[in-house]
């Protein structure tokens, strides 16, 4: 078929942070783009000079990066049909709007920003919709040339005609909104020179050849204007799909005031970029089933547009850490991927417990890799193993044979027999099967009741009173740490 060339369009990268249902936007491009062997493409629309952030479009690419959803052409990485950042096209929309200007399509509107406030208090005082009244629609070519040599202040509108053509929506279906019934003619060009959303957009979309426009539903009553814009330039227009909304699961829209959706507090928390990509697809559509875990690839290949269903996706956030494990331990058990997890832990332990004496075996990496396996599938977040549950993996303990006697009088006929243990099943340590062996321990010690053998065993492994059972302790330390700790309790 015809190549695809996508955008993610009416992204808000004026503040500059990248929130969930931008993401959303983003991947969905993506995925529908790669599915098709088509190219991706970021454009900066930024023709709004009062909301622009400086540095905003940098970070949004940033996160597309760090999403591993980066674009194939964009304001960094250049490409055949730049500059991809609208403050850089201003002379393309002046030359367009001239080109509806001189068909009739459009028309220099000279009304001044007072009236149009007035017209604006008037509607809601009558309970209508605000909307311009077409005045200047009607002056004459003599009239238009007598303002415009007292020097007054012009923008450019777009004259809205009656009876839009149904278009075909990728995801809504067939579709259509008059909108020369509910609105008045929209301002193209302002009169700074910059465009407006509406024109700058339709001129890009063409003179960048994208031939599918993926975006948010509330595009979607914009569209019909869109397509009179194509028409009166005589070009062909995309396809347009709009995605529903991305909503809280009660139904609400996601709260931006608690800086909980945007990626870089998911980020800092050490959320995996997968995590967030298969959550924000699990609960929208596109995919003939439910699945938790999906890869990128996954979403790539099983992605079917036809698929999206027009109700909104409901996130619920709450399943996110349950998403994370998942993906976390995938990480793990690839090789390559679990490097740069030992590397990440090594410096979560030094972070978190560098003042605490942390002995330099205890960062090796056969130690930290051999934590991790281990612990695949029982932590969400990887900064979990750092928590204090898990302090004793970091941090070995300073008990005295003292300490230890007050527990039990047989310290070191237990010592032996842990020891014991330990060599015995070097193989391969299992909760279950170290529980059995502890409780037939208890029973050839001759007065120390389990409990007391468990309270011993603790505060000899970790130094506390509390934390995770002895034996998930000892499978998670392994045998040659357990041995030494306890070597260490028994000679100190």
């Amino acid at each position: 078929g015809p190549r695809v060339r996508t955008i993610s369009s009416g992204l808000p990268v004026v503040t500059g942070f990248l929130h969930l249902g931008g993401l959303r936007t983003a991947l969905y491009n993506y995925i529908f783009a790669k599915n098709h062997q088509g190219t991706f493409i970021l454009r900066v629309e930024d023709t709004d000079q009062n909301r622009v952030v400086p540095g905003a479009a940098e970070a949004i690419e940033d996160m597309l990066d760090w999403a591993g959803i980066p674009p194939d052409e964009s304001p960094r990485r250049g490409g055949s049909f730049g500059p991809y950042q609208q403050s850089h096209r201003l002379d393309l929309y002046r030359r367009a709007s001239d080109v509806l200007l001189e068909r009739g399509a459009a028309y220099r509107c000279f009304c001044t920003p007072q009236r149009l406030q007035l017209l604006k208090k008037e509607a809601l005082r009558s309970q209508q919709t605000p909307r311009y009244d077409n005045r200047c629609r009607h002056l004459t070519p003599t009239e238009v040339s007598e303002k415009l040599s007292q020097g007054l202040d012009w923008v450019v509108r777009f004259r809205l005609e009656k009876g839009v053509e149904p278009f075909r929506d990728l995801v809504y279906g067939w579709n259509k909104h008059e909108v020369a019934d509910v609105e008045g003619d929209p301002v193209i060009l302002k009169g700074d020179g910059f465009p407006t959303y509406h024109l700058a957009n339709v001129v890009d979309d063409h003179y960048m050849g994208i031939s599918h426009v993926l975006r948010g539903t509330e595009w979607l009553t914009s569209t019909s204007k869109h397509l009179l814009l194509y028409k009166a330039f005589g070009w062909d227009p995309p396809q347009f799909g709009h995605l529903p909304l991305l909503l809280n699961k009660d139904g609400g829209k996601l709260s931006k005031r608690q800086g909980d959706i945007f990626l870089e507090r998911f980020a800092r928390d050490g959320y995996l970029p997968e995590a967030l990509l298969d959550i924000i697809t699990n609960c929208g559509s596109g995919f003939a089933e439910k699945q938790m875990g999906r890869t990128l690839e996954e979403l790539i290949s099983q992605f079917e547009i036809g698929r999206i269903t027009t109700h909104s996706a409901l996130l619920d956030l709450e399943k996110l850490p349950e998403f994370n494990r998942i993906h976390l331990a995938r990480h793990i058990e690839n090789e390559g991927l679990r490097q740069k997890l030992i590397r990440e832990l090594q410096l979560l332990v030094e972070h978190v417990y560098g003042d605490q004496q942390v002995d330099q075996e205890v960062l090796e990496k056969e130690y930290v890799e051999r934590v991790l396996l281990l612990r695949k599938g029982h932590i969400s977040l990887l900064k979990n193993l750092v928590s204090s549950d898990y302090s004793y993996l970091w941090v070995r303990p300073s008990v005295s044979r003292e300490q230890l006697q007050t527990v039990s009088g047989e310290v070191d006929e237990i010592g032996k027999l842990v020891l014991g243990l330990m060599t015995r099943q070097a193989a391969v340590l299992t909760v279950e099967e170290l529980n059995k062996d502890l409780r037939s321990l208890q029973k050839q010690t001759k007065e120390t009741k389990y409990s007391s053998v468990m309270k011993l065993l603790r505060l000899a492994l970790s130094g506390q009173q509390h934390g995770p059972s002895v034996a998930e302790m000892m499978v998670t330390l392994g045998p040659k740490e357990v041995c030494g700790r306890i070597h260490k309790a028994l000679s100190s």
